[in-house]
């Protein structure tokens, strides 16, 4: 239990300082891709669930590739 407390706590921290150093070397969070993203991904989603209650199990191929991982990160202006 303890180890997995500290394990949280690391991974915290990592995340702290990735994001200031992030940061001091001119880049950025884009955070408005993940309401965006969201909003995507819900929509496939919600297509898949049709396809699923239409076709069966065996007859439904499902996309849920909705994130780029590219456009996370950007150079601030």
């Amino acid at each position: 239990m303890f180890s997995l407390l500290k394990l949280a706590i690391w991974i915290c921290g990592v995340a702290v300082v990735s994001y200031f150093v992030l940061n001091f070397f001119g880049f950025e969070i884009n955070q408005e891709y993940f309401k965006a993203s969201k909003i995507e991904c819900q929509k496939k989603i919600e297509e898949c669930k049709g396809k699923l209650i239409h076709n069966g199990v065996d007859g439904a191929n499902c996309d849920f590739n909705c994130a780029d991982p590219k456009l996370i990160i950007n150079k601030k202006p």
